[in-house]
């Protein structure tokens, strides 16, 4: 429990049982990542060191959640990482008072089969930690009803607790008082409740939210927020509501070898899509992250043994990626002698060509044989294992790994040599197996961790 602004800071301690909380919902939409970024700026203007989370494969979410903690914030995963990884990760939060996890979809949804540990839910990670979960309930045209909701998901799964809940889109105060007045007799928490407000709605595209780095109104929208819960919200008891982390026995999380000594890693709107957990894995193995901005023009440092180009929105930006001479040169350069690989986007960036949402094609650098089209635009999306059939920086042919995909992307043409051998959650070999060319390789493939039966 948390109470009072004299709270005593934690000191970092590996296998700490820092309390936590999960926000989740019932379904997506209801308003999880509005309701997380205002509570992570509240208790951050109150004072408390938050460590932020975000269940399963995302890479927008984190990014809010760093701006309005101050910390990074990392993604857990029942079904793309390993247990030991997972585990390796509540660490974060040695030194803080208090983790918070936004959940993922609504709280019991995943994929059919199990992976490393779980399917991917929001549930498998309240369960592995302890932390209670408060349901954030989109309350639109119900009012007693929504207590039924409640009561369901608190009885679904005996290993996951509901904490209580907080109403969302309520549309009066006569409303909020029917909604509550249901849950009068059910023994569930109501938190508080939030008003209709069109102006927190935070702007989004294809992929999800507008990136954090691309929102200059984020500080005063976050302030807005942060004022919201203050009043709505009953903080203190969402705080005593957290449970201490829960550990399995401590054992260490296997090295992750990174890609090279020293990375050119691709980093500005276009290229954003890296994990968190990945680049503090490769600098705790001694490598040196060297970013640049394809964008600005900017090409690899030559001093750098491997390049990385990782997702993002290159749809976005293919006329000016396509204009941008020292970069293509320099990773032109770059790659006769040394390792290229693109996951995603940078995939499409080594390609042929990318034809844009309009229609109009664009050519990219031509490392690699992949057209792309996003004019006639595909959903790819879900959970993948990537047996590799070369190899990348990093990892040798024949290794497992486990991560997701998610583009827009239709595939024209993948002309080169396959990569990898991929499946998807249910082990159905996939049609983009990515591609190698030289020293050059790409997928639409994004690495989370390591099969744990390869990483020897």
């Amino acid at each position: 429990m948390i109470a009072g602004s004299d709270h005593p800071r934690r000191t970092a301690v590996a296998g700490n049982s820092t309390p936590g909380l999960v926000i989740a919902a019932p379904a997506s939409g209801s308003g999880k990542t509005t309701l997380t970024l205002a509570l992570l700026a509240a208790l951050r203007r109150r004072g408390r060191i938050v460590q932020p989370y975000k269940c399963g494969p995302d890479y927008i979410d984190p990014a809010f959640h760093a701006a309005a903690a101050g910390r990074a914030s990392f993604n857990l995963d029942s079904w793309a990482q390993g247990r030991d990884r997972f585990d390796a990760l509540l660490d974060a939060a040695a030194d803080a008072d208090l983790c918070l996890a936004e959940g993922v979809m609504g709280l019991f949804d995943g994929v059919a089969a199990s992976g490393a540990w779980g399917i991917g839910s929001t549930a498998d990670i309240a369960a592995a930690t302890g932390w209670p979960v408060v349901l954030v309930l989109d309350v639109a045209g119900q009012a007693q009803s929504a207590a039924a909701v409640a009561l369901g998901f608190a009885r679904y799964r005996d290993d996951v607790t509901i904490a209580g809940v907080i109403l969302n889109k309520v549309a009066s105060e006569r409303h909020a008082a029917l909604v509550r007045d249901g849950f009068a007799t059910s023994g569930i928490t109501v938190f508080g409740a939030i008003g209709r407000d069109n102006r927190l709605t935070m702007p989004e595209r294809h992929l999800g939210l507008v990136q954090a780095q691309e929102d200059s109104s984020l500080a005063s929208r976050l302030a807005a927020l942060a004022d919201l819960v203050e009043r709505d919200i009953d903080l203190a008891a969402l705080q005593a509501a957290a449970r201490p982390t829960r550990r399995q026995p401590r054992t260490d999380a296997p090295r992750m070898v990174p890609p090279g000594q020293r990375i050119a890693l691709a980093r500005d709107v276009a290229f954003s899509f890296v994990y968190p957990h990945l680049l503090a894995a490769w600098r705790a193995a001694g490598a040196e992250i060297i970013p640049f901005s394809p964008l600005a023009d900017e090409p690899p440092d030559p001093s750098c043994d491997v390049v990385w180009l990782p997702g993002g929105y290159p749809e976005l930006h293919a006329g000016k990626l396509a204009t941008t001479s020292r970069f293509a040169d320099g990773i032109r350069t770059f790659a006769l002698t040394r390792p290229v690989h693109g996951e995603c986007g940078g995939y499409m960036t080594l390609g042929a060509g990318l034809i844009d949402a309009a229609g109009t094609r664009h050519a990219m650098l031509g490392l690699l044989g992949l057209e792309t089209d996003f004019a006639q635009r595909r959903l790819h999306l879900g959970y993948r294992t990537a047996t590799l059939l070369a190899a990348i920086p990093g990892h040798p042919a024949g290794r497992v790994l486990r991560g997701h995909e998610f583009h827009y992307a239709r595939v024209v043409a993948q002309p080169d040599q396959p990569l990898a051998n991929i499946r998807d959650a249910s082990g159905v070999s996939t049609a983009e197996t990515g591609g190698r060319r030289g020293r050059v390789t790409g997928s639409f493939f994004h690495m989370v961790d390591v099969a744990e039966e390869t990483r020897a």
